[in-house]
């Protein structure tokens, strides 16, 4: 054998990889339809209406929260799920658009603060893809045999990007802060882990949604304005019918790929874009309610933490269980949209 292989095991030998733990975290501040009238021209019926949000969370910069405190918030929560010691993970990958800053990662300062002393880390930028896309990749080590344990956190604080004025109204009403972590171990039970997964990207439509920090950021110099660096631009109309569009189709696609059909699936958990989006994918498949979760009255958008917070609360509530075949979905910023159909 050599040198590699005796430090990585046999990558053609078979492994299971399960969900050993979940966790979320989220924010203390309650921002409401209420207080977001007081802001900008708008309404509860109005948001209600359009989006199923009622309140959304957001991080208090001033009390210590961050992106890394709340990813690192989510990851203790799903090791000690997992009844697992932060210094056996091998790798923490944090899926986030809005990091602390640059340098260093999201994933580097969570897994300090948790005390993953031994594990790599890094992030990964798919905007709300990203924990579906990270859950992919996560396995992906697994299954070859670079990690034994990856924790796969996604969280996004888009709140500081919101502009609270009737200018930003159409970003401001949908997004909140939040994070969600699953911890994936390698097992030898090979039933477990992946079924399936899509991940696609059109980088073509990268204008219908972005957070411009230079002046050349913007997609033409007629939309240029200092006064929008920084803040989220989004084109809610393209958006909402890509969505509409692409949802049906990568669940299609997935199940394709799996020989499955949406009876097999015991769970759609799906991230929380808009009820009306979530609703017509439901109907489409002709899923019952209680198999497709909603959330988003009273979490928002949470880009990257939308999925797994979904998962964390439908395992508390005992609605996922060992065996199930349960399909994570996702659609964002870049344009991206992946799957992830796993048995638990």
């Amino acid at each position: 054998m050599s040198a590699a292989a005796s430090r990585t095991g046999d990558a053609t030998s078979s492994v299971g990889v399960r969900l050993a733990g979940v966790g979320s975290a989220v924010p203390e501040k309650r921002l409401t339809n209420a207080d977001l009238e007081r802001m900008m021209d708008t309404s509860d019926e109005w948001i209600v209406q359009r989006t199923g949000i009622r309140e959304r969370r957001s991080i208090q910069e001033d009390k210590g929260e961050s992106n890394a405190t709340l990813s690192a918030s989510a990851l203790r929560n799903a090791l000690e799920d997992a009844r697992m010691d932060p210094a056996a993970l091998d790798l923490v990958i944090v899926a986030t658009c809005t990091p602390d800053m640059r340098c260093p990662s999201s994933a580097c300062r969570s897994a300090n603060i948790v005390g993953a002393v031994n594990a790599g880390a890094f992030d990964i930028n798919a905007a709300c893809s990203g924990w579906v896309y990270a859950l992919n990749i996560g396995h992906a080590f697994i299954k070859q045999r670079q990690f034994n344990t990856v924790g796969v956190v996604g969280c996004d604080t888009l709140t500081r990007t919101m502009h609270y004025s009737t200018a930003g109204r159409s970003c401001a009403i949908l997004f909140g802060d939040a994070a969600g972590a699953a911890i994936l171990k390698a097992t030898d039970d090979t039933s477990k882990g992946l079924v399936a997964q899509v991940m696609r990207a059109d980088g073509s439509r990268w204008k219908d949604l972005y957070i411009p920090e230079r002046m050349s950021d913007f997609p033409s110099p007629e939309l240029a304005c200092e006064e929008k660096l920084g803040y989220m631009q989004m084109h809610g109309k393209d958006v909402f019918r890509f969505a509409v569009a692409t949802f049906p189709q990568v669940i299609q696609e997935t199940l394709d790929k799996a020989g499955a059909t949406a009876d097999d699936v015991s769970q759609f958990i799906c991230h929380q874009s808009n009820a009306r989006i979530l609703d017509a994918a439901r109907k489409r498949f002709d899923v019952p309610k209680e198999k497709l979760y909603v959330n988003i009255d009273r979490f928002g958008n949470t880009s990257a933490g939308s999925v797994p917070l979904c998962l964390d609360e439908l395992r508390k509530a005992g609605r996922v269980h060992e065996g199930d075949m349960v399909m994570f979905v996702a659609f964002g910023g870049g344009l991206t949209w992946g799957s992830s159909l796993w048995r638990l």
